[in-house]
């Protein structure tokens, strides 16, 4: 019943479930957490499930705001891939791998609060995603059931900030980032993933997080320097900085929250938002206002997704399909 139990009635078919329990439409559930038939049908493919259908989802906590079932099982459908994703509301990673330990659970994305736990859970982790120290996405390998570890989130939000800039700077044939000031908010695994990106791009790195011990661990790991959040309204940044923000701040349903006061954002040349819902959210709006260059978490999203969809399946993702239907459901 509830979030907890949504898998089993979403993968009922492939287990030899003869029916499963969906609600006419949203309101009507007769129990908690029923699908409605249009979800079953139009985001599941419900129908189309058979016992060879290969098992994805997303392990986070909450889960339910997240719209990559959306993306994925259309683009799975749109190649011909017998797969179907699902979410997987989980509260220990380690524990929920090693119950969903078959061949048939053939790939994993990873959200909040999980990103870090996850790597830990990993047989193998990619160079970059141990670097920064935390995955996304895990595989597991067909030639010996090993789960792989890899980080999209970082070549998905470096590369749309770069060409973000690109309409600022023109193209030089290097990195645009190369000797920027880029200040990080946040230093979970998104945060992470920026901070250490920006690095290899030739930025100098600034950490800003609730916790200033955190913000310090991770700046002296990359060579950067942390700030405390009072003391990020107050910091005067050199003439180009980015700020990238890598919190849940602003995100639905606290849309009138920002991490940053507005004077404060005049000081940025470029801000980057990773909250995706809703897509202009008041950071990027005030930045906006400022004179900044924006660029919406929804870039870093669809970026990450179609370069998961990549290692789920092998396959080049149908990007234009999956931007399309992000952007239908925001």
């Amino acid at each position: 019943m509830g979030q907890y139990g949504l898998i089993s009635r979403l993968l009922s078919p492939k287990y030899g479930g003869f029916l499963t329990f969906g609600s006419l439409a949203s309101g009507k559930e007769s129990a908690s957490g029923q699908p409605t038939l249009s979800d079953l049908n139009n985001i599941y493919g419900l129908r189309r499930i058979n016992r060879q259908t290969k098992v994805y989802g997303l392990i986070g906590k909450p889960v339910g705001h997240s719209k990559s079932p959306l993306i994925h099982n259309a683009a799975f459908r749109e190649i011909g891939y017998d797969g179907i994703y699902v979410p997987f509301l989980v509260d220990n990673v380690k524990d929920f791998l090693d119950t969903y330990n078959t061949p048939d659970f053939a790939g994993f994305s990873v959200t909040i609060p999980h990103k870090e736990a996850a790597l830990k859970c990993c047989d193998e982790v990619d160079p970059l995603a141990k670097a920064i120290g935390a995955v996304n996405t895990i595989v597991r390998r067909k030639s010996d059931g090993k789960l792989i570890g890899y980080n999209t989130d970082c070549g998905g939000a470096i590369s749309a900030i770069e060409d973000g800039l690109v309409g600022i700077t023109g193209s030089t044939g290097e990195s645009p980032l190369k000797g920027r000031c880029f200040v990080v908010i946040g230093a979970g695994g998104a945060g992470k993933a920026l901070a250490y990106g920006a690095r290899d791009k030739g930025c100098k790195v600034f950490i800003a997080n609730r916790n200033y011990d955190r913000a310090k661990l991770l700046a002296d790991s990359l060579g950067g320097e942390a700030l405390s959040l009072e003391q990020l309204n107050t910091f005067q940044p050199p003439r180009g900085a980015i700020l990238a923000n890598t919190t849940s701040v602003g995100m639905h349903p606290n849309i009138s929250e920002t991490p940053l006061a507005k004077d404060a954002l005049r000081n940025y040349s470029l801000v980057f938002d990773a909250v995706y819902t809703p897509i202009n959210t008041r950071l990027l709006r005030e930045a906006e206002e400022c004179g900044a260059v924006i660029v919406s978490g929804f870039e870093m999203f669809a970026r990450q997704a179609i370069q998961q969809f990549l290692h789920f399946t092998g396959v080049g993702a149908p990007e234009q399909l999956m931007r399309d239907i992000l952007v239908r459901s925001l």
